[in-house]
């Protein structure tokens, strides 16, 4: 029955005879959930949640127990052993699928995580300086949709999940960097204007690089939001950006507000061909690129937070030093 319900769901289903060979299939790594009667031979279904708990594994399995106990202390036992869900037999298979696809979800948001981290680590690998850009980014961006979210206008769009991916998939702006050549990258100097064009390339690589990998997991809206962040941090309000000349709305929020983030720390901080601005000179800049480089809106939400821009400014490089002294100490 199982069985039947799970494929007409359009899932592909693997049977095994008892606890013991169920073992036997997770520990292959092939399979993320796992439907479990409680009572088996071979191996109750407490005792495989038992197994598959203590066994290391690089990814998380999502167990569901079908049992026909259902009292406190069976849901107790269960959850202690390890399991996720139960469902009480007899079972609608509406409700299984249901519980399965919360499972799934699940299991998203931790492979969500661990493609952000692989992919920051990436971009970091080729350009030294990127490190703590992607930490003061992140929390510029934060700051920036947090503010949002209180303006009414904003109100259906930037939520408490929208600011946590935006956190999240911001680091992944520059990407494309990986697809540029050292020379133009590394370059100890101002680039020529060949090497610019070069350099501007990285919108675009990074942009379709997601973008192939949002339309082969159209589920997963973080490869969404990370391909539009890659592809328009770079487009300017009034149409005059790069790689593909959007302007107002047609950019998305998304890349508006990693458009502010990104200038605002460009300008406050050391670079090959300039040194730090002061906060005043860097707000003076950006107020200076209202309606033309930056949307009016993202603007009036720098200004209303720029004290937590400054003290996130302040905190991390102060890590940044510490940490560097401590290197210097151990001799790293």
């Amino acid at each position: 029955m199982l069985e039947s319900a799970l494929n007409s769901f359009g899932y592909e289903v693997t049977v095994a005879r008892d606890g013991r060979e169920a073992f036997e299939l997770i520990r292959t790594g092939l399979y993320q959930l796992v439907v479990s009667d409680w009572e088996m031979p071979e191996m109750t279904g407490i005792e495989l949640c038992r197994r598959i708990r203590s066994r290391p594994s690089s990814g998380y399995v999502y167990v569901i127990l079908l049992t026909s106990y259902n009292k406190t202390e069976h849901v107790v036992e269960g959850l202690n052993a390890g399991a996720d869900d139960f469902i009480c037999k007899p079972f609608a298979p509406q409700e299984l699928c249901v519980r399965l696809r919360a499972g799934e979800r699940i299991l998203l948001l931790e492979s969500r995580d661990v493609t952000i981290f692989a992919l920051a680590k990436l971009a970091e690998s080729r350009d030294p300086q990127t490190g703590a850009h992607l930490e003061r980014m992140r929390e510029y961006c934060r700051i920036l949709a947090e503010t949002l979210s209180g303006d009414e206008r904003f109100r259906g769009q930037v939520d408490g999940d929208y600011v946590e991916l935006l956190y999240l998939t911001s680091p992944l702006h520059d990407i494309g960097k990986v697809g540029i050549p050292d020379s133009v990258l590394l370059k100890p100097g101002r680039l020529t204007e060949v090497e610019f064009e070069t350099m501007k390339q990285h919108a675009a690589i990074g942009g379709e690089t997601l973008d192939a990998a949002a339309l082969a997991h159209p589920e997963a809206r973080f490869l969404q939001m990370a391909r539009d962040i890659a592809w328009t941090h770079h487009e300017r309000f009034d149409g005059t950006g790069y790689p593909r000349g959007l302007a107002g709305e047609e950019i998305p929020l998304c890349g508006r507000i990693v458009a502010l983030a990104d200038v605002y720390d460009a300008l406050t901080t050391n670079r090959v061909y300039k040194s730090a601005y002061a906060h005043e000179t860097s707000r003076s800049i950006i107020l200076e690129g209202r309606a033309t480089h930056f949307d009016p809106d993202i603007v009036d939400a720098f200004l209303a937070s720029e004290d937590r821009f400054e003290a996130v400014h302040e905190r991390l490089a102060e890590e940044e030093a510490a940490s560097a002294e401590q290197k210097a100490e151990s001799g790293v």
